[in-house]
């Protein structure tokens, strides 16, 4: 069974009419979005349906195409994506990423003068300054009593590393949160 000549005519059926409007208005796209990327051309389209709601589609967008239409063909202005041949999307996920490392370059240094406090601090914390000896100085009582010091320090250690990764998590969860979809 092969494919029937359509005539070209309105569809008088509003329920065939829709359907037809969305099948072609899909192969519309498909195909501007193949003009775009075989030949790199920059494409809008702008279609309302029957009932009034408008579509669009754009490569790279719709306001970069239409922008430049306005223009008169002269971009607006050198943007990262033409510098690298890539996408508006690509430019704005150079963004993102800037903007994550310069927080995350923050965070690193609030961290590293958190530790240079962290060494003050250990240097006033009780029963420490006996530690500040060589180890090899110290006597099996003084020994034992590092140890205890450092086992303790220890579980200090583990308990606010493991705040830190439950905080590290919750942060990246709000940051991407996950969606659990029921099953039926």
């Amino acid at each position: 069974m092969g494919r029937r000549k359509i005539e070209m005519k309105m569809v008088k059926d509003s329920s065939s009419r829709q359907v037809t409007f969305s099948k072609r208005r899909t192969g519309l796209f498909k195909k501007a979005n193949e003009l775009a990327t075989l030949c790199a051309a920059q494409v809008v389209i702008v279609v309302f349906s029957p009932g009034g709601k408008p579509f669009s589609f754009g490569h790279p967008t719709v306001e970069e195409v239409v922008e430049r239409f306005l223009n008169q063909g002269t971009p607006t202005k050198p943007s990262i994506p033409n510098l690298l041949g890539d996408t508006p999307q690509d430019e704005r996920d150079v963004k993102k990423l800037n903007h994550q490392l310069s927080k995350l370059l923050k965070e690193l240094e609030a961290e590293k003068q958190k530790g240079e406090m962290l060494e003050k601090e250990m240097t006033k914390v009780e029963g420490a300054e006996k530690f500040q000896k060589p180890i090899s100085d110290l006597s099996l009582v003084e020994l034992l009593d590092l140890k205890k010091f450092m086992e303790g320090l220890q579980e200090k250690l583990w308990s606010r590393a493991d705040e830190m990764e439950v905080s590290s998590s919750l942060l990246l969860l709000s940051q991407n949160p996950v969606s659990i979809k029921a099953e039926n």
